[in-house]
């Protein structure tokens, strides 16, 4: 993998992952609540999983080092504040959550490796982790074999379902179909250009965006398709074919490090986004700070969260998480979808009273976390959110401007016909 200094990760980034690596400080927190009235253990945990009487076991897994810890840092810190939110308020089941952390270094097969240690030798009750599809496909099989729960927060391709896996990013038809939709209908447009990361998630949302665009939109047509390496960061040459293909939108799925070298080449190419449409759904407020809002301003992003947005559950998550973290740390969408996870787990095991995973998958459809940042979600019988879709236009001060939002939640579809 290239290192921090080939990404072009520069100041702010390298403070902000100091700052999500250090020691929690001391934080504003919802009242405390007795530990005292936790049910019997053997109740609770019929499973031999990492629960005594006044704990239990979380693992999180994500990458805090190589290309994608630009992108995952911010789901550690999310998970961490919610973990200690919930201890304030009384933990789960009236147990303090302890977590144990690893790192998946931006390297699929550590990810299986570290998701068979937080399983097998931690006996993990449940595990908050990874960020590309790539690293979901390598653990999948592992937390199948070992009955564990994963709580997985990106925005990813869809056509996957699993018992095993709550899912609270979106999936295709709420994020790929829906913004393809709007930038058709609001900016006219006719002709793409597709790029993306060299793996599972940009590989199979350009499929499905372009059977979209060829199939559903008319008169559209796609002009290019390229993919490069994670940790790419020589773009010049396809830059130059946008210039001669002149596409109404450049659709772009670049993650991680190699977004710091895309937007800043396009912008010395004199590519104006203010003038180009570009629309995105993988660069985050969490990418922009490593990119730089001057050099993405007036980009689109089509995703189902924003730190902008107005109301009082978000302003409060907000607040606490700069209190946690830092001022001048941001938040993207995947980092909230983080937060959701030990929320959505916390729910789920007081619903069915239980720690053990069988019974947590059996009551997932259904629980609702009213506080969530994004406004509301609710876990669907597969798996997956109903949330709301949102397009923000991206400003020169790293933060989004929500231009677009459906009214309605948007019921989860994993497996649309016709797309697969």
């Amino acid at each position: 993998m290239a290192d921090e200094k080939d990404q072009g990760l520069h100041s702010p980034f390298r403070r902000k992952l100091l700052m999500g690596m250090a020691a929690i400080p001391a934080m504003t927190m919802l009242p405390r609540t007795s530990f005292a009235q936790a049910p019997a253990t053997s109740a609770v945990n019929t499973t031999g999983l990492a629960v005594t009487d006044t704990e239990v076991t979380v693992g999180i897994l994500h990458s805090v080092t190589g290309t994608m810890a630009i992108s995952e840092t911010g789901s550690v810190q999310a998970e961490k504040l919610a973990i200690e939110q919930i201890n304030a308020a009384g933990g789960v089941l009236g147990r303090k959550i302890k977590f144990v952390q690893e790192d998946g270094a931006s390297d699929w097969p550590t990810f299986a490796e570290k998701a068979k240690k937080l399983l097998v030798n931690d006996k993990c009750a449940a595990v908050m982790g990874c960020w590309t599809s790539a690293s979901r496909k390598a653990v999948l099989p592992v937390f199948e074999q070992y009955n564990g729960m994963l709580y997985y927060p990106t925005f990813y391709e869809g056509l996957e379902q699993s018992k095993n896996v709550i899912y609270t990013g979106q999936e295709a038809t709420q994020q790929i179909i829906a913004g393809l939709d709007w930038v058709n209908k609001t900016k006219g447009a006719k002709s793409f250009y597709l790029l993306g990361s060299d793996y599972i998630w940009p590989r199979t949302s350009n499929k499905i965006a372009r059977k979209h665009i060829e199939g559903h939109l008319q008169g559209c047509k796609v002009v290019g398709e390229e993919y490069f390496p994670l940790g790419h960061t020589q773009f010049n040459s396809v830059i130059n074919k946008i210039k001669l293909t002149k596409p109404d939108v450049i659709y772009a799925i670049i993650v991680g490090g190699s977004n710091v070298a895309f937007y800043k080449q396009l912008k010395a190419a004199g590519i104006d986004l203010s003038k180009q449409t570009l629309l995105t759904i993988s660069v985050t407020e969490d990418e922009i700070d490593g990119i730089g809002g001057e050099n993405i301003a007036g980009a689109y992003a089509c995703m189902k969260y924003f730190q902008s947005l107005d109301n009082p559950n978000n302003k409060k998550f907000v607040a606490d998480f700069k209190k946690m973290w830092g001022e001048k740390t941001v938040i993207g969408d995947v980092t909230q979808a983080a937060y959701l996870g030990p929320w959505l787990w916390k729910l789920t095991v007081e619903k069915a009273g239980s720690f053990d995973v069988d019974k947590i998958a059996a009551a997932s459809p259904g629980v609702e976390f009213k506080g969530a940042p994004e406004g509301y979600v609710r876990i669907h019988e597969n798996h997956h959110l109903w949330s709301k879709t949102r397009v923000g236009k991206a400003k020169a001060d790293g933060q989004y401007e929500l231009v677009y939002e459906t009214a309605d939640l948007v019921e989860p579809d994993p497996f649309p016909k016709g797309y697969q």
